[in-house]
């Protein structure tokens, strides 16, 4: 999983005030307008000045969805077999008649835009208006002063004043993303670390998954043995970071697997993006063609910024070629929250992007994201755990897996063992559980790393629990497990949830949740039987290149989309949005999930664990696929 840190630019309409100095608009029928509450706009950043007047700016503009209730009522016919809709999804001229925004309301905005000379573009999907200008334009447009700024050592152009819009065009407004162009997002993949090969103590274990090692342990050989091979479908994998073309051919080659030629395509959404965070690109592309190797792969990469992922999301979805697509970026919905309290973010971020993944699902597109690598405590990630900042050692999952329209992928530990003779420590896993690094409790405690600044090492794991966004989906209720949990407490926390302790003792203890469940599925993700990844030097083909091992549920998101796109061309037809078709499977007495349901710390993901009898957990969803008996499935 590729988190980030955010600072960014999107903006919500947030209440009614009176402003007279609107400037004539074709169509306006009042005066009245809305302000817009700014985010990517931190209010202690320094200021340098006001942005030139001729500074060239691009502002994304997301409506409202219409019909939104329709919409999920018919997505979910999609998946019903015997429904008349069954199957039949939407071209994106369809779903922007029926659900886009209504013509009236894109004509208000953009004949608005035009009567300050910034023009701008409709998507297809009738969601987003881009809109191009200068910053003397947008000034006026928005009743704001563009400003150069600078916040924790970034400059970035924000925004003196609350941008507002005539009200009866700013009340169809989701949100507004560019004002601000703040960002400072990080990314990195989980590598295997070089602690269990510290005073020669070297575990055993399939330590460096291959392709074929993902096959024999999650019954896909059967597809290949059919001749399926992924020919016709297309892979779209959704990152913020560019990559080595030549590096996914040669690992294919590497690899013996055959492989179509001249398979991948990339795009620069918004110009594209630099090569940081570049191995997260590198491994979505060679895991997931490696398992689907006649499948087209296209990549769009955006920058770093929420329009740069948005635009991506909207890009790949438009264009509506991909029939699966993956993402392994993401954030803590505590980050979401916390950021938008310091106007670094809007409240409506994670609907901005479940718009675009309710349209995906209509037009029949698979959508999956990985869950998080930081167990149950997504948050202490991206804050750490000597940050002081109120709710980073809360339980917490990550967007955009939160959303109920993608296939959130969750992750699992190989079966694993290591003797150490410098420390007399022995740790064994017998069989595949829910990843959660409390099993290397015993060995990171003789490396001395129990320092509170060392948590973050133990807290390692496969991303699960319940949204505070989202409520519980239909499709989970009624599924054993769904909304209630069994934990493992091995932390205490301080008042503010700012920091923890470790317990002596690990406590069971038994609960109910609210909200969407995370993860739906899982498979191998733990670094400590991790898959190999082959990288060459940013931008330098063949440099320096060779084989690292590397895991999170970063491998599970693109693999889950190869794997659709083999069973999709096994059977001839597109499966499209998943998670209602696997829990109905799950219910059924030949499912093709497996659950790990064993309770304690022997499978968990750093708190939540299996309740025997149940189907769902929040450590590893409904647990592990058998692919070839879900392809059956999903005929």
């Amino acid at each position: 999983m590729k988190p980030w840190k955010k600072i960014a630019g999107l903006a919500v309409i947030s209440s009614m005030m009176t402003f007279s100095n609107i400037p004539a608009v074709a169509n306006a029928q009042t005066t009245d307008s809305v302000t817009v509450e700014q985010a990517g706009n931190p209010e202690n950043a320094q200021v340098f000045g006001d942005l030139p007047n001729d500074t060239l700016v691009t502002v994304d503009i997301v409506m409202k969805i219409q019909n939104k209730d329709k919409l999920a009522r018919f997505i979910d016919e999609t998946t019903t077999p015997r429904s008349n809709n069954y199957r039949k999804y939407l071209s994106v001229s369809d779903f922007n008649k029926k659900y886009g925004a209504n013509s009236d309301s894109i004509k208000k905005v953009t004949q608005y835009l035009d009567s300050f000379d910034i023009t701008s573009t409709v998507a297809p999907n009738g969601l987003i208006v881009t809109a191009k200008g200068t910053a003397d334009q947008f000034n006026k447009a928005f009743n704001v002063i563009l400003q150069k700024k600078k916040y924790k050592g970034k400059a970035f152009h924000g925004t003196k004043g609350t941008p507002t819009l005539p009200a009866n065009i700013g009340n169809q407004i989701l949100c507004i993303l560019g004002l601000s162009d703040y960002s400072n997002f990080t990314s990195r993949a989980i590598q295997q670390k070089p602690i269990l090969e510290s005073n020669g103590d070297t575990p055993e274990g399939p330590l460096s998954l291959t392709t074929k090692d993902l096959v024999n342990q999650y019954h896909v050989q059967p597809l290949y043995d059919k001749g399926a091979a992924g020919k016709g479908q297309t892979i779209g994998i959704v990152t913020l970071a560019d990559f080595n073309v030549d590096d996914a051919y040669e690992f294919w080659s590497n690899n013996g697997i055959p492989v179509k030629p001249n398979r991948i395509t990339k795009t620069n959404v918004d110009g594209g993006s630099g090569f940081d965070g570049y191995d997260e690109t590198t491994l979505d592309v060679e895991q997931s063609g490696a398992l689907a190797p006649q499948a087209d792969i296209h990549v769009f990469v955006g920058p770093n910024s929420d329009t740069g992922f948005l635009n991506s999301f909207s890009t790949a979805i438009n264009e509506n070629k991909a029939q699966q697509i993956s993402v392994s970026w993401g954030e803590s919905e505590t980050a979401v929250k916390f950021f938008a309290e310091l106007k670094e973010e809007t409240p409506q971020y994670e609907e901005a992007f479940n718009q675009l993944f309710m349209q995906a699902a209509s037009q029949g597109i698979s959508m999956f994201a990985a869950a998080g690598d930081e167990g149950s405590y997504d948050a202490s990630r991206e804050f750490g755990l000597d940050s002081g900042i109120a709710g980073a050692t809360a339980l917490s999952v990550d967007s955009p897996a939160d959303s109920p329209y993608i296939t959130a992928a969750g992750g699992t530990t190989l079966p694993f063992h290591l003797h150490s003779d410098s420390y007399n420590v022995d740790i064994t896993n017998s069989k595949e559980r829910a990843w959660g690094w409390d099993y290397m409790f015993p060995y990171l405690d003789a490396l001395g790393l129990n320092d509170p600044l060392y948590y973050g090492i133990y807290l390692s794991g496969g991303g699960g629990g319940f949204s505070k966004v989202f409520a519980t989906p239909s499709y989970q209720l009624g599924v054993k497990g769904v909304n209630s949990f069994t934990g493992v407490k091995q932390w205490t926390e301080n008042a503010n949830q700012s920091s923890m302790t470790r317990d002596t003792q690990a406590t069971i203890i038994k609960g109910a949740g609210t909200g969407r469940n995370m993860p739906d599925i899982s498979m191998a993700a733990d670094p400590n039987t991790g898959y190999r990844v082959y990288f060459s030097d940013p931008g330098q083909p063949g440099v320096n290149a060779g084989y690292f091992t590397f895991g999170g549920t970063s491998f599970v998101a693109p693999q889950l989309a190869g794997l659709s796109a083999l069973i999709n061309s096994t059977n001839g037809s597109n499966a499209g949005f998943w998670n209602p078709q696997l829990y109905r499977f799950a219910v059924q007495k030949d499912s093709p999930l497996h659950p790990l349901n064993v309770s304690g710390t022997t499978n968990d993901n750093g708190f939540y664990t299996g309740t025997a009898g149940t189907l769902y957990n929040q450590a590893t969803g409904l647990g592990t696929p058998d692919v070839a008996a879900l392809a059956d499935k999903l005929k």
